[in-house]
């Protein structure tokens, strides 16, 4: 007995006792029920230090897809089976689906779905249970589905032990562990899977909770910081606004702010302002009417709107995605220009009625001298010259302002609607430049436009405004609708109403060559001319009536040809010429 005990004491093997024990099988009984304890304690103790080693390793974790890798690992190495995975719950589909594998080599396998009840697994999924066999295809106490055993049989699982992931009754998932031979799973291995099961679950949870808490923070974060940048840029668009900031300059900062190309246009579409890289390719400006930001393609497009009407949109682009806080900074920053572009137009609207109190009282010749010129500094910033040249407008006139071009905007002193009409008053041009610049415009606009000057400021600008009224009742008269001209473009017609000073001008366009000609040579052209015509245009007879040779008659006219030009006995020109002469004979 005392060498039993001494064997006992040395943690000797079973062999060794049975054999000191010798013929007392009762004392070789003991000895081996002692060792076999011996034996458990230490494969418990064993299993207790790896579990604590395991809770060590899933206390560190912070990746919940570590930690299923490193619970179906240790799973395999603690029961020393071949295969080791975990199923997880799916609540939104009521089943289990293959989450982290150990020793699996099917791909089938590694993709499988569980529903409740069905397989081993299944069934631990629906009952909160543990269940294992030696041999799972012949237990006929699962009910077999033929997905799960043609999956179970392509990886060749044969022993299976399956127990659940349960924290606080609320059911997470299954741990197994699976041989691909028949073997017995002891209650010790099914107790240990279990043990790491729980450890696992609770350690799942947490980490899932603590993963939950961190992007909680994040989008926290993200949102304050949100926060602050609408913040920021609703304090940038409201300085915009209060120091008399633009469009461009909105534009500029919602580039700036966001990163991005921008494009801003009215409600025709017509390019207001543009910051950024801007494509050459047409924005997709008509793609939205209301104040929410809208994508299209690779564009953000948002109508600037105020009081229900669309004063325009902007356009975006040059990011691939627009966060929340950003598409809200996008739409503010649409607020703004619509309320900018209602200012400028309403302050434009409040300039033209002034412009155009402003012009009748000019035109009517009722203007009060006294506050005449303070009215001019500030309505009329080219008033200071002299001379004007007037522009009548008549038709739909509407869009005519808005399309000057830059050099005719530039000299413009006045403008507004009197009479029914549009009326332009321009500084530093003549009558034929201005009806030149204007033509286009006409055609473009489908105006009649009729044009006379230089004018003084008083009685002269009073009265060229109203040749200019008759002249375009003329043209119209004349069928000459859409085009730009000035007296002198309509020859005779252009006389109708004319006053003395008109006639003089008048003839000083068509003779003026001529009659310089002779002023400077003591010649008398204009004679020649009036014989000329008085004969019926033929040099011989025009000839006998000066009593002179014809030749001389004929390098006569062939000097007035070269003064006036190869045209001048066309029948218009012809008729224009004679009528000036007759004019001239009687204002002279």
């Amino acid at each position: 007995m005392e060498e039993l005990l001494r064997l006992l004491a040395e943690d000797a093997p079973g062999s060794e006792l049975a054999r000191a024990a010798g013929e007392d099988a009762v004392a070789r009984d003991l000895a081996l029920r002692i060792r076999a304890g011996m034996d458990a304690s230490k494969k418990r103790e064993a299993e207790l230090s790896a579990l604590v080693d395991v809770a060590r390793e899933l206390a560190s974790a912070r990746d919940p897809g570590g930690v299923l890798d490193t619970i179906v690992h240790r799973a395999r190495t603690l029961v020393g089976t071949d295969v080791a995975y975990l199923t997880l719950y799916d609540e939104t589909r009521g089943d289990t689906y293959m989450r982290a594998t150990d020793g699996s080599v099917s791909a089938a396998f590694q993709q499988l779905r569980l529903p409740l009840g069905a397989g081993l697994g299944g069934l631990v999924a629906e009952t909160y249970k543990p269940y294992w066999t030696a041999d799972y295809p012949s237990d006929r106490r699962f009910r077999h589905t033929g997905p799960i055993d043609d999956a179970v049989g392509e990886e060749g699982l044969v022993a299976i032990c399956g127990t659940p992931l349960v924290v606080d009754g609320r059911f997470v998932g299954v741990l197994f562990a699976s041989n691909r031979t028949r073997r017995p799973f002891s209650r010790d291995e099914v107790s240990l899977l279990g043990s790491l099961a729980t450890l696992a679950a609770v350690t799942l949870v947490q980490v899932r909770a603590a993963a939950e808490t961190a992007a909680a923070l994040d989008q926290l974060s993200a949102a304050h910081a949100g926060v602050e940048h609408a913040a920021a840029a609703h304090d940038r668009f409201a300085e915009i606004v209060l120091s008399g900031g633009d469009v461009d300059a909105i534009a500029a900062a919602l580039a700036e702010l966001l990163d991005v190309w921008v494009v801003l246009v009215d409600a025709s579409g017509n390019e207001l302002a543009t910051a950024g890289s801007v494509p050459r390719t047409a924005v997709p400006w008509e793609e939205s009417e209301s104040g929410r930001l809208t994508r299209v393609g690779d564009c953000w497009v948002v109508a600037a709107t105020a009081k229900g009407e669309r004063l325009g949109a902007l356009v975006i682009g040059g990011a691939d995605e627009l966060s929340g806080a950003d598409q809200r900074i996008v739409e503010r920053a649409a607020v703004v220009t619509a309320l900018v572009l209602l200012f400028r137009r309403q302050a434009a609207e409040q300039s033209q009625r002034a412009q155009a109190d402003l012009l009748a009282d000019v035109l009517s010749g009722s203007a009060d001298p006294r506050t005449l010129t303070d009215r001019l500094r500030l309505l009329a910033p080219n008033h200071r010259h002299d001379h004007l040249v007037v522009a009548v407008c008549r038709g739909d006139h509407s869009a005519v302002r808005a399309r000057l071009s830059a050099p005719l905007e530039d000299r413009l002193v006045l403008s507004g609607p009197y009479g029914g009409d549009l009326v332009l008053l321009f500084a530093r041009t003549s009558a034929v430049a201005a009806a030149r610049d204007l033509s286009e415009l006409a055609k473009r606009t489908g105006v009649t436009v009729a044009v006379t000057g230089p004018a003084a400021w008083g009685e002269p600008l009073v009265e060229a405004h109203h040749q200019a009224s008759r002249l375009v009742t003329t043209m119209l008269r004349l069928g000459r609708t859409s085009e730009s001209a000035t007296p002198d473009d309509l020859g005779v017609a252009g006389l109708v109403g004319a006053s003395e000073v008109d006639v003089r001008t008048h003839v000083q366009h068509v003779l003026g060559q001529v009659l310089d000609y002779d002023r400077q040579r003591g010649t008398d052209l204009i004679g020649t001319l009036n014989a000329y015509f008085a004969a019926g245009q033929s040099p011989t007879r025009a000839a006998t009536s000066l009593h002179i040779h014809p030749n001389t008659v004929q390098q006569r006219l062939d000097r007035i040809t070269a003064l006036l030009g190869d045209g001048w006995q066309s029948p218009d020109r012809a008729l224009d010429v004679q009528v000036a002469l007759r004019l001239h004979a009687a204002v002279d």
